[in-house]
């Protein structure tokens, strides 16, 4: 047998390659025996499945099920947006409309885009991703089972406040953006803007996990020999996607961080008369606001990218152009988010550049339009219920993108600017690009959700009711738009000429809405009553639809290999002819592989049914509920309790035992996570350092933004006490010992002295965070001047990741004296040395902030 754990504690057993250094290419990996098939689905099932009943509600961790939780909530939402959506329209029906009144309807416009954009849009393709990925990559779950199901709580109880602050009579009503001073205490003196801030924040939990996990599972949990290059079109969507989000949500973070410590504590980010600029809140929401459109679209077009080959019986045109469109609108979309700011009094050196970059992403955008086409173009197209959407994509999509041409040009955009024009094409580009291939995708893969097959002629109906209902809706209101009507006016008696177009919109959206019924109603039926479907009934050449109707808990009785690369191989791999058949060790295993080449390097063991996400979501939500309370006072003890939840998902982790390789293939074996320094556990927490890494890279830019751009400055001369540079600097000093400790920690992770070497990391990062302290209370009155605050929150961002720095160092201590590190076993201490590397760099470069602040006064 071929075993590639043999290696000593100086070289990585997970490099993908033979003891002689050979790389274990796709010939080394035989097949396995065939078994019986329910003797493998028994023993499978036994370690996957969920618990019965309510506990299983609160301890599954398994990406079918988290995934389906994600995608039905956040149409529960859409419905109840949707239901907002038609008070809208029925108070704008007529001119003097008194269907609402208007501290209402600002709440319920406020509302409606919340929801749609924060609570439907990204949960669902969050659940789409977390169920479908390792499915079509060919992986048992995703790399972090655990931080999928935190991702959910967060997201049902963050969302679950905002929904019923509305019925409260507090519902944030500033509009979905929050634009300053508008949304200051000064005039939003009640909790509505805080119930936002926080809310939002808390669910946005949920987007960052789903990013660190989506981008971990892409890279490293595909089938063997599953090169990037081959991969499905759908897993490089997502891929994008995730790492939008990795970079796109950090800036809405901190601004919605910075403008609840204002409206709590009277720190003034925004607050113009003490050194802040309200434009400082625009950049940072559409800093996340426009990459925000393509983390929506991308997935959706990964969903085309999909389904329209299978349904046009042929393969995809344009393979590698469309991976390039989709590396192309990554890197635009963050070069755009200031065409929404074109108004504000940008130079016009700056508007001619964004206007160009804007007009610019139609470019990659059409490449993919245009791939789809001829790949219409070159199958037989069968007009099943999917492809009906995805007509009515393209019947919706490429309009919005023309009138998003249109806004790109500066004069007209002038013109334009917040009237309903920009209403309809945000809803062109929006339900066109994401909701028209997003219901294509559940029609789609409703067979494999349910096993069964849809009731007849339901869903067509609700189409043509959706798409007719769409367009007569959002159409007209170009026109009132280009007649002048403003967004966001609850009545409009002096111009009567609006008042028909209204009033059709408004008799169209209810057409929509009856659509969008019938659509969930078909759904329902499908569920319940539809007869028992077919396996692959769409003859799909994907992986998956290789396995049985509906997917079992664990996908795939043995995992795809380069003998079973597609949906053919649907019974060899249920007879267990393929990688890992089975569950002989009673454990929830998948295959690790390289990035690139989708060589195998080991196999992770995934955690198993706990009650631990929900109890830390409830954790953390104590700390937004003490925040939103003003019961600031107590907020710690929710950090508090946070800490102690996070010190439980490091207790159950590791292992003190060096066990046998896993034999994944008659020859070949593999180690086990533990074994191995690059574990999915430190890839994701180099994704989550990429997102920590653009948060303070945001918080430099409102640095610089303010000190540049922003009146009231220079701000008042400073009380930088000459001793504070020098308990900086030893501050640095003890945070770099640490840094080297947690090195030779590592490389002597098998000598008698590693406790020693733990406990002395311990104490260099213990003293570093301490040292914090003084020169925290010595800085200026942060409610004093914006220079002030700024130099809190900078200061603030080092204790913060100082704690995470001690409590890894706590963790690796712990690990080496209950022994779960040792030659073949590495426990906490890679992941420590990440952090604390993170930990240094930023402080230097915030010390080194503050004193060039102080050396230009």
């Amino acid at each position: 047998m071929t075993d590639a754990t043999q290696q000593g504690p100086g070289r990585d057993a997970g490099a993908g390659v033979l003891p002689d250094g050979t790389a274990i290419e796709a010939a080394d990996i035989a097949a396995s025996p065939p078994q019986r098939a329910l003797v493998l689905h028994r023993q499978l099932d036994k370690v996957w499945r969920d618990l019965p009943g309510w506990r299983g509600f609160f301890t599954s961790v398994n990406h079918g099920t988290i995934g389906l939780r994600f995608m039905a909530t956040s149409f529960v939402f859409f419905a109840i947006g949707g239901v907002l959506a038609m008070m809208i329209r029925a108070q704008l029906a007529t001119r003097d409309g008194a269907f609402l009144d208007v501290e209402l309807y600002n709440q319920i416009f406020t509302m409606h885009g919340s929801i749609m954009m924060f609570l439907f849009a990204i949960p669902l393709l969050e659940g789409l991703a977390l169920w479908l990925l390792p499915k079509i990559l060919g992986a048992r779950d995703m790399a972090f089972p655990r931080l999928s199901a935190l991702g959910y709580f967060c997201y049902l109880f963050g969302g679950t406040v905002i929904v019923l602050s509305l019925l409260f009579g507090v519902a944030p009503d500033g509009g979905w953006f929050m634009y300053t001073p508008l949304t200051s205490r000064t005039y939003s003196p009640g909790i509505n803007a805080d119930i936002w801030l926080l809310g939002v924040t808390f669910v946005e939990i949920s987007a960052m996990a789903a990013a660190v996990e989506i981008t971990v599972t892409i890279l490293r949990c595909r089938a063997a020999h599953m090169p990037l290059t081959k991969m499905p079109l759908m897993a490089w969507y997502l891929l994008g996607t995730s790492v939008m989000m990795l970079l796109g949500f950090p800036p809405l973070i901190l601004g919605s961080i910075l403008l609840e410590v204002e409206r709590a504590f009277g720190w003034p980010f925004f607050d113009v008369a003490r050194g802040g600029s309200p434009l400082l809140w625009q950049h940072l929401f559409w800093l996340f606001g426009h990459p925000e459109v393509y983390i929506i679209f991308l997935p959706a077009a990964g969903a085309l990218s999909t389904i329209i080959p299978i349904l046009s019986r042929t393969t995809i045109l344009g393979y590698g152009a469309i991976v390039a469109a989709v590396i192309g609108l990554v890197f635009l979309s963050f070069g755009l988010w200031v065409h929404h700011m074109f108004t504000v009094g940008i130079p016009h050196m700056a508007l001619a550049f964004f206007s160009a970059a804007s007009a610019l992403v139609a470019v990659p955008t059409a490449i993919q339009i245009f791939a789809w086409i001829g790949t219409m173009y070159e199958g037989r197209v069968t007009l099943r219920l999917p492809m009906l959407y995805v007509m009515g994509f393209f019947a919706t999509f490429v309009m919005g993108g023309l009138t998003g041409v249109m806004l790109a040009m500066v004069p007209f955009n002038w013109q334009a600017h917040d009237t309903h024009f920009v209403v309809a094409h945000l809803h062109y580009v929006l339900v066109g690009g994401f909701v028209f291939p997003m219901l294509a995708a559940v029609s789609y893969w409703m067979p494999l959700i349910s096993g069964r097959w849809r009731v007849a002629g339901l869903g067509e109906a609700a189409f043509w009711l959706i798409l007719i209902g769409f367009h007569g809706t959002f159409f007209l209101m170009h026109l009132t738009g280009l007649l002048g009507m403003p967004r966001r006016v609850a009545t409009y008696p002096g111009d009567p000429e609006w008042e028909w177009l209204n009033l059709i919109s408004s008799i169209f959206g209810m057409v929509q809405a009856a659509g969008f019924a019938l659509f969930a109603f078909d759904i329902v039926m499908q569920w319940l009553f539809g007869r028992r479907s077919w396996r692959n009934p769409w003859k799909a050449p994907t992986l998956d639809w290789a396995m049985p109707l509906p997917a079992p808990s664990y996908n795939f009785a043995s995992l795809p290999g380069p003998r079973q690369p597609d949906a053919d191989a649907i019974l060899p791999l249920a007879r267990g002819e393929g990688l890992l058949p089975g569950a002989p060790r009673g454990w929830r295993e998948t295959l690790v592989v390289e990035p690139g080449s989708g060589r195998p390097q080991h196999v992770m063991v995934l955690a198993t049914n706990t009650a631990l996400p929900v109890a830390t979501s409830a954790a953390i939500g104590s700390f937004f509920a003490m925040m939103l309370a003003g019961l600031y006072w107590l907020a710690p003890l929710g950090i508090l309790a946070t800490l102690i939840m996070a010190w439980r998902w490091g207790e159950i982790m590791g292992t003190t035992t060096d066990h046998p390789p896993a034999e994944v293939a008659p020859g070949l074996s593999l180690p086990l996570h533990w074994q191995v320094r690059n574990t999915l556990a430190h890839t994701g927490a180099v994704a989550l350092l990429v997102a920590d890494a653009t948060l303070y890279a945001s918080l430099l830019f409102g640095v610089g933004f303010l000190t540049v751009v922003a009146p009231g400055w220079p701000a008042p001369e400073t009380g930088f006490g000459p001793w504070m540079l020098p308990l900086a600097l030893a501050a640095l000093a003890a945070m770099a010992v640490s840094t080297v400790i947690a090195h030779l920690a590592e490389a002597r992770r098998d000598s008698a002295a590693l406790r020693v070497w733990t406990l002395a990391g311990l104490g260099a990062a213990g003293l570093g965070l301490a040292l914090l302290a003084p020169l925290a209370l010595g800085l200026d009155d942060p409610t004093r001047h914006a220079r002030d605050a700024l130099r809190g929150a900078v200061v603030g961002f080092a204790v913060a990741h100082g704690v995470i720095a001690v409590m890894l160092a706590l963790r690796a201590h712990v690990d080496a004296v209950r022994g779960r590190i040792g030659g073949d076993r590495r426990g906490a201490l890679p992941v420590w040395q990440l952090f604390q590397k993170f930990w240094l760099a930023t402080s230097i470069v915030s010390v080194a902030l503050i004193c060039a602040q102080e050396v230009l006064a």
